[in-house]
């Protein structure tokens, strides 16, 4: 038995808002992390599509656990999965995990407190990092910084798609209390264009997630791996740049993503400032451990 890939959006890691298992990360961790996104892509396409019924939905995820599990080989992206935990002895939990959160995208399309939000990123966001972390072998003590960064990142999504994920699937991840605090309702987000209510909502939002950030750049300096903390500062300064926009742009009628070229300078800047700092702490403490006491 196969379980039919026609659902499926053809979106690759190529085309995500942030780094996925880029160059920058050794070549023998990018398979396990690549595998783990495209078991993520396969649900996440399962989940969000526009005309299959929620039996179906659900369906497909159900084979997708049976595969990473062992009990089945019906799902080509759950076989790769399930092959570099073998290999790498990691635990399936982070990948069922997400699995919780996109049976839950199926069954549930409205979040009425920031609270209930949070609580979703606890099953579909921070399991992302925390893989990326158990596949590099870093300590969970790092996970707290994780998944404040994952967080953000998914609550700057939500916020970017907000009015097409309303039009093409009826799924509002904007908080229903901070709607109607405003006098608004999901209706509004189906506009061409935001009213000024619901760009202040939104900015309101965008400022929030903000707060996470102080969290999350502690990241790169909290992992061991110099590749891992490039990749991270990288991501954590995309996310800065992201929020910038929302809290300036209107997601329903203007861009709120960073063009390719412009991503790539940050990048090339932010890698640059890490590795640089890395190699000054480095030095420093090398400098202190020679030192005798007396001269610390």
């Amino acid at each position: 038995m196969t379980v039919d890939g026609k659902y499926k959006s053809g979106k690759s890691e190529r085309d995500e808002n942030f780094p996925v298992a880029s160059r920058v990360i050794a070549s023998r961790h990018r398979a396990p992390i690549l595998a783990f996104y495209r078991f993520a892509r396969a649900a996440d396409d399962a989940a969000d599509h526009p005309t299959l019924d929620a039996q179906s939905k659900l369906s497909i995820l159900d084979a997708l656990e049976a595969t990473l599990l062992g009990r089945s080989d019906a799902v080509v992206d759950a076989l790769a999965l399930r092959e570099q935990m073998r290999l790498r002895n990691l635990s399936a939990q982070h990948a069922l995990d997400l699995l919780k959160a996109f049976r839950q995208d199926v069954t549930k399309n409205r979040y009425g407190t920031w609270d209930e939000l949070l609580d979703y990123c606890r099953y579909s966001a921070m399991p992302v990092g925390r893989f990326v972390l158990d596949v590099h072998g870093e300590p969970k003590s790092t996970w707290q910084h994780s998944d404040a960064l994952c967080t953000a990142l998914q609550i700057i999504n939500h916020l970017q798609d907000c009015g097409k994920d309303y039009r093409k699937i009826d799924r509002v991840y904007i908080p229903l209390d901070d709607l109607s605090a405003r006098g608004l309702g999901v209706r509004d987000l189906g506009e061409p264009k935001a009213s000024p209510e619901l760009r202040a909502c939104l900015q309101s939002l965008a400022a929030k997630t903000e707060t996470m950030l102080p969290e999350a750049a502690l990241l790169p300096s909290s992992v061991t791996d110099l590749r891992l903390a490039v990749e991270t500062s990288v991501i954590v300064a995309l996310a800065r740049k992201l929020i910038g926009l929302l809290k300036t742009r209107d997601p329903l009628s203007e861009s709120v993503h960073l063009s390719k070229p412009y991503a790539a300078v940050i990048a090339a800047r932010t890698a640059a400032a890490t590795v640089a700092g890395r190699a000054f702490t480095r030095s420093a403490f090398t400098k202190s451990s020679r030192m005798m006491p007396h001269e610390r």
